[in-house]
């Protein structure tokens, strides 16, 4: 288990033991991909609309150094909220540690010019 704080909400929702350690089991298994997340925020939200295939909604906040990743989901299953929001959480990790990894390995173009000319 790492260091970083999973802090978990629920607005017109109640969280039982067992949402909660099914969102901390899902949580931790994103936090093999960057170990630098400082903090996450989850919020699991019951909508009380007429709409009642969008019932549940999910949402999730990493703080990270750069930008926090932010995510969204809502659908009629809390646990199908929760299951699509990790899945992309888990997409936008992985594509940030490669765009990462991309630019420590391409830097910025280089002024060969400079190179053959003696002062």
């Amino acid at each position: 288990m790492s260091n970083t704080a999973i802090v978990i909400s629920g607005v017109h929702l109640e969280l039982t033991e067992a949402l909660k350690e099914t969102v901390r089991t899902k949580v931790e298994k994103l936090l093999r991909h960057n170990d630098r997340i400082v903090k996450v925020f989850v919020e699991l939200v019951f909508n009380h609309t007429r709409d009642h295939a969008r019932e549940f909604g999910a949402q999730i906040r990493l703080e990270l150094p750069g930008p926090d990743i932010v995510v969204r989901e809502e659908s009629e299953d809390l646990y199908k909220s929760i299951d699509i929001l990790i899945d992309k959480v888990d997409r936008q990790l992985r594509r940030r540690h490669r765009l990462e990894k991309e630019k420590r390995n391409h830097p910025g173009p280089t002024d060969l010019g400079s190179l053959g000319r003696n002062s």
